[in-house]
């Protein structure tokens, strides 16, 4: 397989720069997830403001708003890290490191919205009467629990390996601190010999 000289030394002269794209790819998808994110507080308040007019329950309009209010908070906030690891520059952490960062506020955010939708339905078919849909809101609430369940499990089991990273990092700290000392002391001692 011959290739051709030009070929060759294009190759060379233009490497494939995936940390560009990606900061490009980044950026571009942040900038979606906080346009939708504006878009549904927009909405939400709308609904709010078509409740407090009459045009719809005011009950329907406030969970209405809710609703979106909190899907709006799970974008924003998907579209925040996808921001601040991605579209960044590339650093030299460790990949549990930045799921510890990460994963905990985005799922923490979809628990609390999952609660609140469970919690709202189960006020929405208490004033409609309709107690036999009660078990919806109930295995929204309960998959929720498992999903926090399924973080803690997560922060637990990253826990050990990132304490034991940074044991290993202060272990090393501590003993180039005592061999500096000891130079140190080594030092002051041969000061002190010459003076004599």
């Amino acid at each position: 397989m011959f290739m051709s000289p030009n070929l060759t030394a294009f190759r060379q002269s233009t490497p494939l720069n995936i940390t560009v794209f990606r900061q490009f790819m980044a950026t571009t998808f942040s900038a979606i997830f906080f346009l939708m994110a504006l878009i549904l507080t927009f909405l939400a308040g709308e609904a709010l403001f078509q409740g407090f007019i009459g045009n719809i329950g005011f009950v329907e309009a406030v969970i209405k708003s809710i609703n979106m209010a909190i899907v709006a908070l799970a974008i924003f906030e998907l579209g925040l890290v996808i921001n601040k690891e991605y579209a960044c520059k590339e650093s030299e952490q460790h990949i549990i490191i930045v799921l510890r960062r990460t994963v905990p506020r985005f799922v923490s955010i979809v628990c609390i919205a999952l609660v609140l939708e469970g919690l709202l339905l189960v006020i929405k078919y208490s004033q409609l009467g309709l107690a036999g849909n009660l078990i919806y809101p109930v295995i929204i609430i309960i998959s929720a629990a498992i999903l926090l369940a399924a973080l803690g499990l997560f922060m637990r089991l990253t826990d050990e390996g990132h304490n034991n990273h940074n044991k290993i990092l202060f272990n090393e700290n501590k003993m180039q601190a005592v061999s500096e000392s000891m130079g140190n002391s080594h030092n002051s001692l041969n000061q002190q010999d010459k003076f004599s």
